[in-house]
């Protein structure tokens, strides 16, 4: 009896001890990656802070807040708080966010893009046309 209880036992923790890489539980830490960019970001110049979030599988991006002074340019087009300039990414992996399209409220223009995890404070988004070689990136930080 007592070597049964021993295997049973010794069962439970190779079990448990090979579950983490088992692929049901990378599929959960995929999806923990994936969310890493949900958040509030500043633009590199400060003048407004973007919401990334998550509906479906898709991760979108809406301004929040604008300064005083973004709110004076004469813009292209007015953006609003609520307007949405990311739509559409997916997580491809590695830090990586691709197959969305980012919208320019400067140029009015709606382009492709890629958003790339730099480190946990740090999200670079390139807007391109075509290929990502023909673009610019944007360097968001994190709201703390």
């Amino acid at each position: 009896m007592k070597i049964f209880k021993c295997f049973l036992f010794l069962s439970f923790l190779f079990t448990i001890f090979s579950f983490k890489n088992h692929p049901i539980s990378s599929i959960k830490l995929n999806a923990d990656e994936a969310e890493k960019i949900v958040g509030v970001w500043f633009t590199d110049d400060k003048t407004s802070k973007i919401q990334i979030y998550k509906i479906d599988n898709q991760y979108f991006g809406k301004i929040i807040w604008l300064s005083s002074k973004e709110n004076q340019k004469d813009l292209k087009i007015n953006p609003k708080v609520g307007y949405q300039i990311f739509r559409k990414f997916t997580f491809e992996g590695e830090n990586v966010w691709s197959g969305g399209q980012v919208s320019d409220p400067r140029s009015g223009l709606t382009v492709s893009g890629k958003m790339t995890l730099k480190n946990e404070n740090t999200l670079n988004v390139r807007g391109y046309l075509g290929t990502p070689a023909f673009g610019k990136t944007v360097i968001l930080q994190r709201v703390e």
